[in-house]
């Protein structure tokens, strides 16, 4: 596997690494053989976890573009949910690589909107989406709830790519129904300030469906997302409700941000909850309240909302954006 402009990338998330190693002159430039996954909590550094898989599938790397879930401040990067601190300069040198890259998780998961196929989303309304061609100008918005909620986008222009790092997960919540505004005022009491983020995540959920248990009146006990979905799979009417709420704030929520970047050509949903609940997505007022912005609404009906099914989405785009620096380095 040692190939001449062969690059290490990698995914750091809180819990797992995943490494693979990208060839930036094919067609399709992360090499899916190469993937490889680690618990970041076996190892001291992100550049020993980097050395362990290079030995581990015998390949030789000089390069690396490492997308991270945390912020990326100049040379340095901490991951959120994690106590590793990256340094971009130590870590190239502890690999003896020439150049290390760091860049956001969630602009990695907008660059990779520049490699998908049409088999690698599924379509929950608006209008058709076809990959564009390279010269044509679009503007993208993407969001994912995991662990916590990302946003981000990609703007397409001259050929080029500019994926854009926000952190719009954290942008105050904006209830829309009398039973949000109550959601709001409960989850208020708890946290204070409350956030997107506060409702459209794992945790999420669970927030969502505690206050419609107290308002209910029920006590629902200590639950993780996946016992609120099976629950709402069983038919249990409090599970059900939550998960709707869920998919009704996140499609209120994406809608926003394609007002707020104008991200006219599709908004991608990304993340490990989207695939898990593609058909509650599907058959929620997710759509109706995407569509919902008064006299904006017949714009927003014809943008396509698609949910992103590629099970390495991070890799590919770290994959895209390592093509991208070549090609700013080759002009």
């Amino acid at each position: 596997m040692s190939m001449s402009g062969t690059l290490l990338i990698a995914d750091i998330g809180g819990t797992n690494a995943r490494f693979a190693l990208a060839d930036p002159h094919a067609a399709v430039p992360l090499l899916d053989d190469s993937v490889r996954e680690f618990a970041v909590a076996d190892f001291p550094s992100l550049a020993d976890a980097a050395r362990h898989y290079l030995e581990q599938v015998g390949a030789h790397a000089s390069r690396g573009v490492f997308a991270v879930a945390g912020r990326v401040d100049g040379d340095e990067a901490r991951i959120t949910n994690h106590p590793w601190v990256i340094s971009r300069s130590r870590t190239c040198e502890m690999l003896g690589f020439d150049q290390v890259h760091l860049l956001n998780d969630f602009a990695a998961q907008a660059m990779a909107i520049s490699l998908y196929r049409p088999e690698d989303v599924v379509q929950i309304g608006g209008a058709g989406w076809i990959p564009a061609a390279p010269d044509q100008p679009r503007t993208y918005a993407v969001l994912g709830p995991g662990t916590g909620l990302g946003v981000g986008g990609l703007v397409v222009r001259d050929g080029r790519c500019y994926p854009l790092e926000t952190e719009g997960g954290h942008v105050s919540f904006p209830p829309g129904t009398p039973e949000e505004i109550r959601i709001l005022e409960i989850l208020s009491a708890q946290f204070g300030r409350v956030s997107n983020e506060r409702l459209i995540c794992g945790p999420g959920l669970v927030n969502i469906h505690r206050a419609l248990c107290e308002i209910a009146g029920v006590d629902p006990g200590l639950l993780e997302p996946k016992d609120i979905t099976a629950r709402a799979a069983q038919g249990d009417a409090l599970g059900m409700r939550a998960v709707d709420v869920f998919c009704a704030v996140f499609g209120a929520i994406a809608g926003d941000l394609v007002l707020t970047l104008g991200a006219w050509d599709g908004v991608f949903l990304t993340g490990g909850l989207v695939p898990k609940m593609l058909d509650s997505l599907r058959h929620s007022g997710f759509r109706q309240r995407f569509e919902y912005k008064g006299r904006f609404s017949p714009n927003m009906s014809r943008v396509p909302s698609l949910a992103v099914m590629h099970p390495r989405a991070g890799l590919l785009g770290a994959a895209a954006y390592a093509v991208d620096l070549l090609r700013r380095e080759a002009q």
